[in-house]
């Protein structure tokens, strides 16, 4: 009796780890996993925005840099000589504006002087058509009183030189307001000049403008001859030297944003059905196949590129021959947030590693015990 229960137990060990085995097993196979999963990263192209030889570079290949580090000085001379003559130019400009706005007063003067010489002309002139008026009257009085003996031939002949001297006036005032009328329309031309050749008053003033805007141009040139770090990464493959050339809009280095690190996943097509944003997963470096990282589905993406159809020789368009009885499932690219990067891993771009993901535990708050894949699935 003792022999049959030491199998029985035994056999029950081996079902029983058997059953585990299976179970764990299944767990990878229900799941959808993949071995083609690749470590991805923002990479940032630095480029100099101003052309200069490199006068400082403190940084070497393969270093850590923190957002804002300098990674290299372009030589500052030649835009501090800039900045100088900007701001010379603003100066002057800022003494022409000054001059203009004085010469727009004098010919506002000049015009408010045009105006009362109006005015005062025709004040004369009506002036001189009272004078006239009177004289007129006095002049035909002494005709009148001459045949009566009542006057002098003098005095006749002093009224009519009375009459015709105002007459005289009243022509030279007339000749007076047409003078200041002429003067008017000059003096408004030349004030309309004045303020065409001056613009806008202050600092809307178009040459003032275009004097700040050299200025600030100026000024952000010497700011880029510092090239600095616009986020914490690597710096890698840096060929820069001291003394090289830095050319603007040219990419001079590659910098790896560490904040960007994540896996990418490339699921066959009849693996994703249920995977959704918020899924955990479960990462195995191959660098690390011991030391599995937690993450969870980010997103998937919702296209491939396509080789069939896209244009060929003589725009004739490009289509692969395929076997009917076969159908190879595409490859969708799942993006992995990862949550759990333990301290001894250092991720670089572009290594391989497998991803499973636990389909339906979006949301699920509970722990789970991050274990490694199989080695049969790495």
């Amino acid at each position: 009796m003792n022999l049959p229960r030491k199998y029985l137990a035994t056999g029950a060990i081996v079902l029983i780890a058997v059953l585990v085995v299976l179970l764990k097993y299944w767990d990878y196979v229900a799941n959808p996993w993949t071995r083609d999963g690749q470590v991805r990263a923002d990479v940032i192209q630095v480029t100099p925005r101003v052309t200069g030889p490199i006068v400082e570079l403190p940084i070497r290949d393969n270093q850590f840099v923190k957002s804002g580090e300098l990674l290299f000085r372009i030589d500052p001379r030649t835009f501090q000589a800039d900045l100088d003559q900007a701001r010379a130019q603003l100066d002057e400009t800022g003494d022409s504006v000054r001059a203009l706005e004085k010469q727009v007063d004098a010919a506002r003067a000049a015009v408010e002087v045009a105006r009362g010489n109006i005015e005062q002309a025709a004040s004369q002139i009506s002036a001189d058509e009272s004078t006239i008026a009177r004289n007129k009257a006095e002049y035909e009085r002494q005709q009148e009183l001459l045949p009566k003996k009542a006057t002098s031939q003098r005095s006749v002949e002093r009224a009519q030189a009375n009459y015709e001297v105002s007459l005289q006036n009243r022509r030279a005032a007339d000749a007076q307001l047409l003078q200041a009328r002429a003067n008017l329309v000059e003096s408004e031309a030349t004030l309309a000049e004045a303020e065409a050749n001056l613009g806008a008053i202050g600092d809307d003033n178009p040459q003032v403008r275009s004097a700040l805007a050299a200025l600030r141009q100026a000024e952000l040139n010497l700011e880029f001859t510092e090239v600095r770090a616009p986020a914490d990464g690597y710096v890698t493959n840096l060929a820069l030297r001291l003394g090289s050339q830095a050319v603007a809009n040219q990419a001079v280095l590659a910098l790896v944003d560490t904040s960007s690190l994540r896996v990418d996943g490339f699921f066959r097509e009849n693996r994703i059905a249920r995977v959704r944003p918020g899924d955990k997963a479960v990462i195995t470096l191959m660098t690390y196949p011991d030391t599995p990282l937690e993450g969870y589905v980010d997103s998937l993406g919702w296209g491939i590129a396509q080789q069939d159809g896209s244009t060929g020789f003589d725009l004739l368009p490009n289509v692969s021959p395929t076997f009917e009885w076969i159908r190879l499932a595409q490859r969708i690219p799942v993006r992995i947030h990862l949550t759990n990067v333990p301290e001894d891993v250092e991720l670089r771009v572009g290594t391989t590693c497998s991803v499973l993901v636990m389909t339906g535990t979006a949301g699920d708050d509970r722990e789970r015990k991050t274990v490694a894949a199989p080695a049969a699935l790495q």
